[in-house]
């Protein structure tokens, strides 16, 4: 009898610990650990000539990560593949004072410039979060769901905000052990699933970053940050080597005082997740603020702001007879591979519809970012978009969507004889002075993306909106052509899938504010979660202003702050 006793307590005691740690046994849910050291993503990368096209590369942080001699592919270049996930394409500078060109890692193709320290040798800092004062939060969590393949698919979190995100992909299960991919960073993970933990590694290429023991949160996951503690105010911005000349806000005649107000209701939150305000008048910058860890040196993820630049190289490859003219066909450029998608309503697709968002395609539904990026999708981004339907004949009807600025880029990128983004840098971001910018790339992780989501500093995204105020010149010198620029604020259509039906021109928007009787037009760029440029010409006035609300509905707060603060601030 007692045999029995102790076999049915036995019984039941294994139940309940089952079931109070099914959780950790499917492994479903949130795990929450910390980073050792929130210094261990900023690197001081050194390449080094030795001899003929043979370098030294080094990637170090507190330890060497990295040390290898590679052989440039390019002969006249230094094209440096380390383990075909991690690229360096660069060029000497005139002089041979620097190296410039970009890393490669992921989806991101970092604008980078490496400083001669001796007769061969060239050093940079890389941070590949493009965070310049490390991380500002070691919390990081990892979300685990189970997919209906039976693989496991992880989602890691870092505590800090300022990081655009994992997009993770290509997951693998070997015994205990889940591998995957950061998309954007080019980060490698290794999660080992234990009984109460998991193991988590972070690798850049092969090599072991730092590594964490998660533990499961079963009432989820709250992420802390220490941010480095800055002070706003309306005083003079900073005179920096970046092309701007400031002046105090007052010496342009803006209201100091409402600015204050604007400040101070940051503070207490009723404008929420506001990460920079910037405002120049006539050619000046007056007032610069940043919050919530950000500053002038980190830039920041646009979005679909960035379409407007997408739109401004097109004009510059037009002004290059790069390209003929607007009107050329869509399929005057589509690759031969996917000719096979054109038919009698899409063979009418020209650049202007595109440019307009009003190429017809089923943008919201087959062709939407949500389809064409989704990690599921067996297919190119490119033939899932060409394959999609016709909704709408070409050039009738704008219904806003990524896929129309997308295909422009890889029409652009048909006609050049160099990669699109040293064009990008020669012909538009280099004459602006813009040397700290992320270019992100679609799905072939080779080709920059045009449907939305650079990184670029406020600073300079206001010197983008200042360019177009000057009909295309920035300090004298015609970047973009005056045409192109008046071309593009044009009023083509009305976004009818938009309850304000706004005019858009070259993907550019258009809006009215109302302000003590007057009616103020603006021209603006717009990204997603609060990226904007407002560019106001009755007021000779550029106004930026990015944000962090990706999943609030509080992406349209810039136009509030404008329209509460920054008008009233400056009209009189």
């Amino acid at each position: 009898m007692y045999k029995n006793i102790t076999i049915l307590v036995f019984i039941v005691c294994a139940t309940l610990i089952s079931c109070a740690q099914s959780p950790k046994k499917n492994y479903q849910g949130e795990w929450v650990g910390h980073l050792p050291d929130k210094n261990t993503f900023n690197f001081k990368v050194t390449i080094e000539k030795q001899q003929s096209n043979t370098f030294h590369l080094t990637i170090a942080n507190d330890q060497t990560i990295i040390d290898k001699k590679l052989t440039s592919t390019n002969k006249d270049k230094i094209h440096l593949n380390v383990n075909q996930q991690l690229f360096f394409e660069l060029e000497y500078e005139e002089g041979g004072k620097a190296l410039v060109g970009f890393i490669k890692s992921g989806k991101f193709l970092y604008r980078t410039r490496f400083q001669r320290t001796d007769t061969n040798r060239y050093e940079v800092d890389w941070n590949p979060f493009m965070v310049n004062n490390s991380l500002q939060s070691d919390d990081i969590d990892l979300y685990v769901e189970h997919r209906e393949n039976g693989n496991i698919a992880a989602y890691p979190f870092f505590g800090d905000q300022r990081f655009r995100g994992a997009w993770t992909k290509d997951f693998k299960k070997e015994g205990n052990i889940v591998s995957f991919k950061d998309g954007n960073t080019g980060f490698n993970f290794r999660a080992k699933l234990l009984v109460d933990t998991i193991e988590l590694e972070i690798l850049l290429t092969d090599v072991v970053l730092t590594k964490t023991t998660l533990t499961f949160a079963k009432d989820g996951w709250e992420y802390t940050q220490n941010p480095i503690p800055q002070v706003q105010n309306t005083d003079t911005p900073k005179q920096l080597d970046d092309g701007w000349a400031t002046a105090n806000c007052k010496d342009v005649g803006i209201d100091s005082n409402t600015l204050e107000t604007l400040i101070s209701d940051i503070h207490k939150k009723e404008l929420v997740n506001t990460h920079s305000i910037l405002i120049a008048k006539k050619d000046t910058l007056v007032f610069e603020t940043y919050f919530d860890g950000f500053n002038a040196d980190i830039p920041h993820d646009l979005r679909s702001a960035s379409k407007s630049i997408s739109s401004a190289v097109i004009g510059i490859a037009i002004d290059d007879q790069i390209i003929e003219s607007v009107d050329q066909k869509l399929y005057d450029f589509v690759p031969q591979k996917y000719q096979y998608t054109k038919d009698a309503s899409k063979s009418k697709i020209t650049l202007q519809d595109l440019l307009t968002m009003s190429g017809g395609l089923a943008v919201n539904k087959e062709a939407s970012e949500n389809t064409y990026q989704n990690p599921s999708n067996p297919n190119s981004w490119l033939q899932t978009v060409l394959e999609a339907p016709m909704v709408k004949e070409a050039g009738t009807y704008a219904d806003y969507g990524s896929a129309n600025p997308f295909l422009l880029g890889i029409c652009l990128n048909e006609r050049l004889n160099i990669p699109l983004e040293n064009y990008m840098d020669e012909k538009l971001f280099a004459p602006l002075g813009i040397r700290n910018y992320i270019n992100q790339t679609d799905d072939s992780e080779s080709v920059p993306y045009f449907g939305g989501g650079m990184l670029l500093t406020p600073r300079d995204l206001l010197k983008f909106g200042q360019l177009y105020l000057n009909n295309g010149k920035w300090k004298g010198q015609q970047i973009i052509s005056e045409k192109w620029v008046q071309e593009s604020f044009g009023k083509y259509r009305r976004l009818q899938d938009y309850d304000d039906k706004n005019e858009y021109g070259y993907l550019w928007w258009h809006d009215d504010y109302e302000v003590k009787g007057k009616n103020i037009e603006a021209i603006e760029a717009r990204g997603a979660g609060g990226q904007f440029i407002f560019i106001l010409p009755a007021l000779e006035t550029v106004v930026v202003i990015t944000s962090g609300n990706f999943r609030n509905r509080k992406g349209n707060q810039p136009r509030d702050i404008l329209q509460k603060y920054i008008l009233p601030a400056i009209v009189n």
